[in-house]
C-alpha cells in the first residue's frame, strides 16, 4: 500500500481530536422511556402487539422502522394463522440470504406465548447453493407436511413459475423489505403478487421499515394497495421508546476532488462505522473500489494482519490502537463468507470497529453498537438512506448519540457535469428533509370555529379554515400513507427545483402539491385532494417550525414569521415554503459561489431563448458592467437586466454541453 502524507494523518489525528466538528442538518433528541422495548404477559414489544391484534387480516401490510422487531410479530401473526386460521403453510421471504438469520429457531413460550417458532432447517433456503436446487426444495415443500419456508425473493420468483397459482391456497406469504415490489410491470415480485391475490386464497403478510421506493414507480397498484389492511409503528415511537439512545444527527460533509481526500475529515474510528464508499458507476467513485479501500485503511494506519475470520486488523497511526475492520468489498466469495459468519455472530462491543461496505450491510444487517453510518455519495433511493440510518438507530448501552454522515461531491463551475452535481446535491438535501419530517413527533389537527375557546392539547393544533378528513379513504391515507406521500412529493423534478425558493409558496402549496397528489391518488375527488393537501402542507411547516412560549402564550415560529397558536389560519400557512429549510441548510453549508452555480443551474433549466438572442445580449452585457460596475442580476426587477443575465446563464449552459459532447 502506498504511503500518506502526513497532511492526512494530521487532518486524522484532528478529526479524533473533535476539531473538525460538523454541523448537522437534523438533530431529534429522544425521551429514553424505554416504552418501545418493554413486552406484554406474551412477550410481545409495543409494535408487535399492534401488528399481532391485525392477525385476522387476510392482507396486512406492516410497515416499522428498523430494530422494531418485524421478524417477531411475523413470527406471532403466522403462528397464529398456522394454529387458528386453517393456515397450512408459512412462506418466509427475504430480499437476501444473510437477512434469513433474523427467522431461525425462535423460543417465543418462554415469554407467554403459546407456541414457539421452530421451522425446519431442512426448508431454511437461505444458505448457500445455486437456485434450481432450491426450487426443487420449495416445491417439495409445498407437497410435504412441513409448515414453514424461508427462502430469498429470487427463490419465490423462481419457485411461483414452476407452481399454479392454486398450490398457494391456504399459504401465509411473508414478504420482507416489501419495498422491492413494484407495480411496475417488469417486476417480478409485483407480477407473482397480482397473480396470487385473485387466483388463490392466500394470506399475505408485507413488512417493510419505508415503503416508498427510489423510484417513482409505486409498490402496489392502488386498487390492489386499498385490500391491504395497515399496521404502522413510526421512528418516532420506535427511538423516544429506547432506554439508551437518546439523540440522532443527520449531516452532510461537501468536497471537492477525490472523496478519499476527505475522508480523514469525517472518519472516526474511535466510532462504531459503518462506511459505504459509493458505487462504482457514480461520480463519486475513482473506478477502483480495491485501491479506495486500500486508501482508507492507509489513512487509518498501518495493516498488521488478517486474521482467519477475514478481519483485517490495522494499528491506527495517531495512537497504535488496533482497529478491527471488515471489508466488504472484497470480491473473493470465500473471505467475504467468511466475514460475513464473522459479523453475524459478534457478541461484544470490542469485536469490530469499521466494516467498509460497497452494496451490502444495509437492510436487515444488525449491527447494535454502530454508532455512525457514514456514505459517501449521492444515494438516488430514500429507502436505501432511511436503511442505512436504520444500521446506526439501534438501541445499545455503548452510545446515547446515533449519527447519519452523507459525504457528498460539491458542484464546481468547471465541472461538464455541474447540472447532475446540482441535482445530487438537492435530492440528497431533500432526503434529509424527509428524514427530519419522519423523525419528529405526530400531530393531531382540527378546524377551529368561531367562539372556540377551549384551550389545545398537547400536540394538538386548532386552525381556522382547515379541511377535516371528509371520508375513510382520506382518513387511512392521512393515518398510513403520509410519509410515503411526503417522500412522492420531495422526489417530484419539479419539486427538487422550486424547494430552495425558486418558486412562490403558494404556487408549491396549492399548485404543485395537489397535482402529484392527484397522481398518487387517482380515486380522490378534488375536496378529498384539498383535504389530504391542508393536512400534508400543515403538518409539514409546524414539523419545520419551533415552539415558543411567552408567559401564558404559545408561539410558533415557522419559516421567518411569529404566529400565536391561537391565530392559526390554513391561509397564512398556505404563505409558507414548508420545505424552505432546504434553502437555509444550502445556504449555511456551502460558498456564495456554489450557491450561485446552484441557482443558475436550476434558472437554466426554465430559460426559454435562442442561441441568436443570446448573442446579441451578450454583446450588451459589457456596456451594462461598466455603467453599474456589476453584472446582470436574474432577480432583477428590470426586464432588460433579467434577461442579460439569463443570456449569461444560458450561454454558460450551451458552453458545459459543448463541451461534453
Amino acid at each position: 500500500m502506498k504511503d500518506i502524507n502526513q497532511k492526512k494523518f494530521r487532518q486524522f489525528k484532528d478529526n479524533l481530536k473533535g476539531k473538525n466538528k460538523m454541523t448537522n442538518i437534523v438533530e431529534v433528541t429522544y425521551n429514553q422511556t424505554g416504552e418501545s422495548k418493554k413486552t406484554n404477559s406474551f412477550g410481545m414489544r409495543d409494535m408487535q402487539e399492534k401488528a399481532y391484534n391485525a392477525r385476522g387480516e387476510q392482507y396486512l401490510l406492516l410497515k416499522a422502522p428498523p430494530a422494531s422487531g418485524k421478524s417477531r410479530a411475523l413470527m406471532f401473526i403466522a403462528l397464529d394463522k398456522l394454529y387458528h386460521q386453517n393456515i397450512n403453510k408459512v412462506i418466509v421471504a427475504v430480499p437476501e440470504r444473510s437477512i434469513g438469520g433474523s427467522f431461525g429457531v425462535t423460543d417465543l413460550k418462554k415469554d407467554g406465548f403459546f407456541a414457539s417458532w421452530e421451522p425446519n432447517p431442512i426448508y431454511n433456503l437461505c444458505s448457500g447453493g445455486g437456485e434450481k436446487s432450491k426450487v426443487e426444495a420449495f416445491k417439495k415443500f409445498m407437497a410435504s407436511d412441513e409448515r414453514v419456508l424461508i427462502c430469498t425473493h429470487a427463490t419465490l420468483r423462481f419457485a411461483f413459475k414452476e407452481l399454479e397459482d392454486a398450490k398457494f391456497d391456504n399459504c401465509l406469504l411473508a414478504i420482507d423489505e416489501f419495498h422491492h415490489v413494484s407495480a411496475d410491470g417488469e417486476n417480478q415480485l409485483g407480477e407473482l403478487l397480482r397473480s396470487v391475490i385473485p387466483n388463490s386464497t392466500a394470506h399475505i403478510v408485507a413488512m417493510t421499515g419505508s415503503y416508498f421506493r427510489g423510484d417513482s414507480v409505486p409498490v402496489l397498484l392502488p386498487e390492489d394497495e386499498a385490500k391491504f389492511a395497515k399496521v404502522t409503528y413510526n421512528y418516532y415511537e420506535q427511538l423516544n421508546g429506547y432506554e439508551h439512545l437518546k439523540s440522532l444527527g443527520i449531516g452532510y460533509h461537501f468536497y471537492q476532488g477525490r472523496y478519499t481526500s476527505a475522508i480523514a475529515e469525517i472518519l472516526d474510528t474511535d466510532k462504531k462505522t459503518i462506511l459505504h464508499i459509493p458505487n462504482v458507476n457514480s461520480g463519486e467513485s475513482t473506478k477502483d473500489k480495491h485501491k479506495e479501500v486500500d486508501t482508507i485503511l492507509d489513512i487509518i494506519g498501518t495493516v498488521i494482519r488478517t486474521t482467519d475470520d477475514g478481519i483485517i486488523i490495522v494499528k491506527r497511526e495517531s495512537d497504535g490502537k488496533l482497529i478491527k475492520v471488515a471489508d466488504l468489498v472484497n470480491d473473493d466469495q470465500k473471505t467475504r463468507d467468511k466475514v460475513v459468519s464473522y459479523l453475524r455472530n459478534i457478541k461484544s462491543m470490542d469485536d469490530m470497529d469499521l466494516i467498509i461496505a460497497l452494496g451490502m450491510a444495509k437492510e436487515g444487517f444488525d449491527w447494535p453498537f454502530c454508532e455512525h453510518a457514514l456514505t459517501v455519495g449521492y444515494r438516488s433511493s430514500l429507502t436505501e438512506i432511511i436503511q442505512i440510518i436504520g444500521r446506526a438507530t439501534r438501541d445499545s448501552d455503548n452510545k446515547t448519540h446515533a449519527q447519519f454522515t452523507n459525504l457528498i461531491a460539491q458542484p464546481d463551475a468547471q465541472d461538464l457535469e455541474v447540472k447532475l452535481s446540482v441535482n445530487n446535491m438537492l435530492k440528497a438535501i431533500t432526503a434529509s428533509l424527509l428524514m427530519e419530517q419522519v423523525l419528529a413527533p405526530n400531530f393531531k389537527f382540527k378546524p377551529r370555529f368561531e367562539n372556540d375557546t377551549e384551550p389545545q392539547k398537547k400536540g394538538e393544533f386548532k386552525i381556522r379554515g382547515f379541511k377535516p378528513a371528509s371520508s375513510k379513504r382520506v382518513e387511512n391515507i392521512l393515518e398510513s400513507d403520509l410519509n410515503d406521500l411526503k417522500a412522492t412529493i420531495l422526489q417530484d423534478d419539479v419539486m427538487i427545483k422550486a424547494i430552495p425558493g425558486n418558486l412562490d409558496a403558494e404556487v408549491i402549496n396549492r399548485v404543485l402539491i395537489p397535482k402529484i397528489i392527484k397522481v398518487k391518488y387517482p380515486d380522490l375527488s378534488d375536496a378529498e385532494v384539498e383535504e389530504v393537501r391542508q393536512y400534508v402542507v400543515v403538518d409539514s411547516v409546524i414539523k419545520n417550525g419551533q415552539i415558543i412560549e411567552s408567559g401564558d402564550k404559545k408561539f410558533i415560529k415557522m419559516a421567518d414569521k411569529f404566529v400565536n397558536i391561537d391565530e392559526l389560519h390554513i391561509d397564512l400557512i398556505d404563505q409558507i415554503n414548508p420545505f424552505q429549510r432546504a434553502f437555509e441548510i444550502l445556504s449555511k453549508s456551502v460558498t456564495t459561489h456554489v450557491l450561485k452555480l446552484i441557482q443558475e443551474s436550476i434558472e437554466a433549466t426554465r430559460i426559454e431563448m435562442t442561441p441568436e438572442e443570446a448573442v446579441i445580449l451578450y454583446k450588451k452585457i459589457p456596456t451594462f458592467q461598466s455603467e453599474h460596475g456589476r453584472l446582470p442580476n436574474v432577480e432583477s426587477q428590470d426586464f432588460n437586466e433579467k434577461r442579460m443575465a439569463e443570456a449569461l446563464i444560458y450561454l454558460n449552459k450551451l458552453r458545459r454541453e459543448k463541451g461534453n459532447g
